[in-house]
């Protein structure tokens, strides 16, 4: 079983766990020559491709200045990102034996680095997924990772029994042919829902927060197959079975 889980806008480089070894990322070829062209574009120009203010185009226009720098700061893509998925992952605490298992069963996106593993070394970036780059013929950085990720992902999810547990957003989709994916695997879809009003609703922060504890559930519990996650509870979600099927795993809040 392989699970999938969506970066975060937003990085922190300092590390703050030991990790058993760091990787180099399987992409990284195509994420320094789509950081070298970022580099050279200028703050203003970078700051509409990125929908930021000011301020955060020019953190990020100097990030991508300073990309190839052997003093600019790396670390462990589990550990760099610090959204509200990860902080609830809460890698800090890990052992050995958690980071060599996530290693081999966890796979984080990324509009730079496409997909990445969580030992793999990262530096800080911002980048989004309709974000169009010149040397790459005009193409968003969705069509430009499709047919790169594709066969590398679908084999991942073979390797790992053909089985994917889909904790990523929605948009993250558009980085595959979705449809060879699902075709071709088992895609298992969990998804976080309130009861209000007698009606169900996704609150986009609880789900969140949901998606992060299930992820280190899998982790911490060295889960390997979508039928033991209908056991994962967390402050008051818990399987529905009445709401799951075709691949959808519900788990309700009852408020």
């Amino acid at each position: 079983m392989l699970t999938f889980i969506s970066c975060a806008k937003t990085m922190d480089v300092k590390g703050g766990a030991v990790v058993p070894e760091v990787t180099s990322p399987l992409f990284q070829k195509q994420a320094d020559e789509a950081a070298l062209e970022l580099a050279r574009m200028p703050v203003e120009e970078l700051q509409a491709a990125l929908g930021v203010n000011g301020r955060l185009a020019a953190v990020n226009s100097l990030r991508y200045r300073e990309f190839f720098s052997p003093e600019a700061p790396s670390c462990a893509a589990l550990l760099a990102y610090t959204g509200a998925v990860f902080k609830r992952i809460s890698p800090a605490d890990f052992g050995c034996d958690d980071f060599l298992f996530a290693q081999e069963h966890l796979l984080i996106t990324s509009f730079l680095y496409g997909l990445l593993r969580p030992l793999d070394a990262i530096r800080p970036y911002r980048l989004e997924g309709a974000v169009r780059l010149p040397g790459r013929g005009g193409a968003t950085v969705f069509d430009f990772w499709k047919p790169v990720l594709t066969d590398y992902f679908i084999n991942r999810i073979k390797e790992n029994g053909g089985v994917l547990v889909n904790l990523a957003s929605d948009e993250m989709k558009n980085l595959f042919d979705w449809r060879r994916v699902t075709a071709e695997t088992t895609v298992v879809t969990p998804e976080f829902m309130v009861r209000r009003g007698g009606k169900l609703k996704t609150v986009v922060m609880y789900a969140k927060m949901c998606r992060g504890e299930m992820t280190r559930y899998i982790i911490r519990s060295r889960i390997d197959g979508p039928d033991m996650l209908k056991s994962f509870e967390w402050e008051g979600f818990r399987f529905d079975a009445s709401g799951s099927g075709d691949g959808r795993l519900l788990f309700c809040n009852e408020g």
